[in-house]
């Protein structure tokens, strides 16, 4: 067993550790939507599946999207990748589309979940193993994630800066811990946050406000194909700044959450519980909630990048040491 999966292996799949905050502004208990990639199946097929499992009718909203109405766990919509979906106007797209409806995704998009629901996520998985769906390594060019998207505990500076931080701190040792598909890291929707922005946020984050942040990220990351995909929350809180600074393709829509797009779609032979997924993004604000830690991590980080030489495979391996030394395993 490698140091990485030694560590790696006390975040359980067994249950799902709650959030260090977990309301919003001290009230209402904070939601996270899911979004499922995968092929294998029709966006029919999976939203009949969708229906049997947690209720609903289905309504059909065009050619490659529908949704789930009326279910116990609100709605839902299955669609074709947003991408390909808007190139399906035509019969002969079309045609080309199912003909190669291995290679292209389908989505379910959840609404947004209770930490007691978020188990309900595990039985949507089970089903569609069950059901022939294709996840991440299932195929030679299969690359499909899973997307959690948080609700923030507050939209302050103070909650959103030390999450950023942290996240841009441990990146690196969640990608060697878990280290995504070869295909999926050839493909450029999930790429590391560039070295120049970590170090900006580790060298000086500690003080940022979000006017900051949201500079530094647009002029350095300043894309939605990363681990972490800033952009829909930098759009909710700053809306006409993000469209200014931004080509319209790459401005969506905004909404208070984290859009975390690291995590596979792990099907098959690979299926497990989307616990460790989501444990995986509560240690990132764990981290974030422990101002020493993340101090050290930072002075770490400008130690490593002082070295001589120095590579993202020397720094998860620093991380995976000062996490291990940490106790942020309770729960």
């Amino acid at each position: 067993m490698t140091e990485f999966e030694d560590l790696a292996r006390r975040i359980p799949g067994d249950r799902f550790w709650p959030l260090p905050v977990p309301t919003v502004e001290g009230a209402a208990e904070r939601r996270t939507g899911v979004e499922i990639e995968f092929s294998g199946l029709t966006e029919a097929d999976a939203a009949a599946l969708v229906a049997a499992l947690w209720g609903g009718t289905v309504v059909a909203e065009g050619a490659h999207a529908l949704t789930v109405e009326g279910g116990r766990l609100g709605e839902v919509k299955v669609e074709l990748d947003i991408f390909l979906r808007d190139k399906a106007q035509s019969a002969l797209a079309d045609r080309l589309l199912d003909l190669s409806r291995e290679v292209v995704p389908v989505e379910i998009v959840t609404a947004p979940l209770t930490m007691g629901d978020l188990p309900e996520v595990d039985r949507l998985m089970d089903r569609l193993d069950a059901a022939g769906a294709l996840g991440s390594g299932e195929g030679v060019l299969l690359a499909f994630g899973i997307h959690l998207n948080p609700e923030v505990a507050a939209r302050t500076a103070d909650f959103i800066v030390p999450v950023a931080r942290a996240y841009a701190l441990v990146e690196h040792w969640l990608r060697a811990s878990s280290p995504p598909d070869p295909m999926r890291r050839l493909l450029p929707f999930v790429n590391p946050w560039p070295r120049g922005f970590v170090d900006r946020i580790a060298e000086e984050g500690a003080s940022w406000d979000l006017p900051r942040l949201r500079d530094v990220y647009l002029d350095l990351v300043g894309t939605r194909n990363h681990g972490l995909d800033l952009l829909p929350l930098l759009t909710e809180l700053f809306p006409e700044a993000v469209r200014a600074a931004l080509p319209s393709g790459q401005v969506k829509g905004g909404r208070p959450t984290w859009h975390y797009r690291l995590p596979e779609t792990r099907l098959g032979g690979e299926h497990r519980s989307i616990a460790v997924e989501w444990n995986r993004w509560v240690l990132v604000e764990r981290v974030a909630a422990e101002p020493d830690l993340l101090d050290r991590l930072a002075f770490a980080w400008a130690e490593h990048r002082a070295a001589l030489t120095s590579f993202r495979s020397d720094w998860a391996h620093d991380v995976n040491r000062i996490l291990a030394e940490a106790d942020i395993w309770r729960g």
